[in-house]
């Protein structure tokens, strides 16, 4: 297992964190997903298979900003 943090930027809704949680849970090997919009944060939890570089892209995919915090 590995758990990812990271900084999300532009999020402004529930609706918006929502998007990014769905999208990542539905990657291959992500466990859980908690993104907070009111934070800017994101803390994925993946099987060890799944890089950051992997996560990053896909949460810039739904059209945030995000780095390893």
């Amino acid at each position: 297992m590995a758990v990812h943090h990271l900084k999300i930027d532009g999020m402004t809704c529930g609706g918006c964190s929502g998007r990014v949680a769905r999208v990542l849970e539905a990657m291959d090997g992500v466990e859980r997903a908690e993104v907070d919009h009111v934070e800017g944060t994101g803390v994925i939890t993946t099987a060890s298979s799944v890089t950051m570089d992997m996560v990053l892209e896909v949460v810039q995919g739904t059209g945030f900003t995000c780095a390893p915090a």
